[in-house]
């Protein structure tokens, strides 16, 4: 048996038959990424959700159910690969025996409590030195200075001109 699944065996044996929602998520700081391995209790049927800013890819591990979407249903089985395009509406309902699968999306900015910036914008809009640090593809702001890449969106900065990959 391949790594992979012992491993994911071990975390769904390990989280217990009870347990529900994401049983694992993707760590780490600095990644561009997230997924989730979540798991739906059987016969639950999920409400309606809409993701606006994200495209979604599931990978269904274990279980059966269905996918609501747009004006369809689409059979869930283990190995199913499902691209739900961001501003799609969505529901997921698992069968008798529920329903294990993996989420994968561009990462989320991080949420952070602080105070705001003291920085006071020039006259006529921002100070010149924030310019090569907003993101082209979404706006956003480079916080730090020697950022590479959009926090939001995970395009590459203006500002790097190092010539990295």
């Amino acid at each position: 048996m391949p790594a992979a699944h012992v491993l994911l065996a071990q975390l769904l044996t390990a989280a217990g038959p009870d347990a529900t929602g994401a049983l694992w998520r993707l760590d780490g700081a600095a990644r561009q990424l997230d997924a989730n391995v979540i798991r739906v209790r059987p016969g639950t049927r999920g409400e309606a959700y809409t993701e606006h800013d994200l495209d979604v890819l599931l990978v269904m591990v274990q279980g059966h159910g269905v996918l609501r979407r747009a004006d369809r249903e689409e059979e869930l089985a283990p190995g199913a690969l499902v691209v739900v395009p961001r501003g799609e509406r969505r529901a997921v309902t698992a069968d008798a025996e529920g329903l294990v699968y993996l989420t994968v999306h561009r990462r989320r900015p991080g949420m952070s409590i602080g105070r705001a910036s003291a920085a006071v914008p020039a006259e006529g809009g921002e100070a010149p030195c924030l310019l090569p640090r907003v993101c082209a593809e979404c706006g956003r702001a480079a916080e730090d200075s020697g950022a590479r890449f959009c926090s939001r969106c995970g395009e590459r900065l203006p500002a790097d001109t190092s010539g990295r990959p």
